[in-house]
């Protein structure tokens, strides 16, 4: 596997495994699994199965049992949890004028290949790094996915300013056009400084009405106050060369977007995000019971 694409690859893994294993769920996303050879399917499983002593040291089961703990504790709610948060947040965006959907770290994020009717009027930009970009690529050759002619790729690093200017110079894209911008698993991995550009420069390059949706931790993320989950996320983290750099509290948060122009339109918590968007899998699955993940919070402003 690509060390640098590892956590995205996870991250599909775990989309693919709660929609394969569950009638009644959190999100489905009916393709991951495709962009996964089998090879890769199953060496995840293998891996996560053979860490169950790490995620849970007193767990007694079958390595299938285990797997399931590990995919339902600690893979599955964040990726499920901001896919869910996000898609439903941009169709009522579409329905209240957004023409175009921006999805920053796009990874191995599969909306573009499964779009519902009320997205056909989007163009849709996927911007990545090119590393990752150019592997999702090859994997939707090999899987013969259908790349509908509104989606368009824009390599970057978030760390320098140059994918700004590919950006606005690609034929597709309107910087006068209301735009919903998705950076989903993006504020983890960036300085503090890197994060608050990337909201300036989306801020200078989208009109007003336009919203940002993101998920981040909390203050006590990177503490021994964080949840023992998110523990154990950062170490992953770290062990795939991938380190969390900053958090954020709420203060935080909406100080940097109010700098920018942004005004937060919602806000949820761990707590909020289980009622609203885990409520009914829960209830069709009380053997398999699922929390959104420890100091995670979801957000969408929009530009005043």
């Amino acid at each position: 596997m690509n060390q640098k694409s590892m956590t995205a690859l996870i991250s599909a893994f775990s989309r693919a495994y709660h929609s394969l294993n569950n009638e009644v769920t959190i999100f489905n996303d009916s393709i991951a699994r495709q962009l996964l050879t089998d090879e890769e399917y199953h060496q995840v499983a293998k891996i996560m199965c053979d860490g169950i002593g790490f995620f849970n040291p007193s767990f007694m089961g079958e390595p299938d049992q285990a797997l399931r703990w590990i995919v339902d504790n600690q893979l599955s709610p964040t990726p499920l949890g901001r896919a869910a948060f996000a898609e439903n947040s941009l169709e009522r965006a579409v329905q209240i004028g957004a023409k175009q959907y921006l999805i920053f770290g796009a990874g191995y994020d599969t909306f573009a290949y499964r779009q519902p009717s009320w997205a056909n009027t989007l163009e849709i930009f996927e911007i990545d790094h090119p590393a990752t970009a150019n592997d999702k690529q090859e994997r939707l050759k090999e899987s013969s996915l259908v790349i509908h002619n509104n989606v368009h790729y824009i390599e970057s690093d978030f760390t320098k300013k140059s994918w700004q200017k590919t950006l606005l110079n690609h034929g597709a894209f309107n910087s006068n056009k209301i735009s919903c911008c998705t950076i989903l698993g993006v504020a983890y991995y960036l300085s503090k400084e890197s994060f608050e550009s990337l909201i300036s420069i989306i801020s200078d390059i989208v009109p007003k009405g336009s919203s940002i949706i993101f998920d981040y931790p909390d203050e006590n993320s990177y503490t021994e106050n964080a949840g023992e989950r998110a523990k154990k996320q950062s170490m992953l983290a770290g062990a795939a060369n991938e380190k969390m750099l900053a958090s954020y509290s709420y203060f935080d948060t909406e100080r940097l977007l109010s700098a920018h122009d942004f005004l937060i339109y919602e806000h949820l918590n761990p707590q909020e995000m289980t009622e609203q968007y885990f409520k009914v899998y829960n209830k069709s699955n009380p053997a398999h019971q699922m929390t959104a993940f420890d100091n995670v919070n979801y957000c969408i402003a929009v530009r005043e």
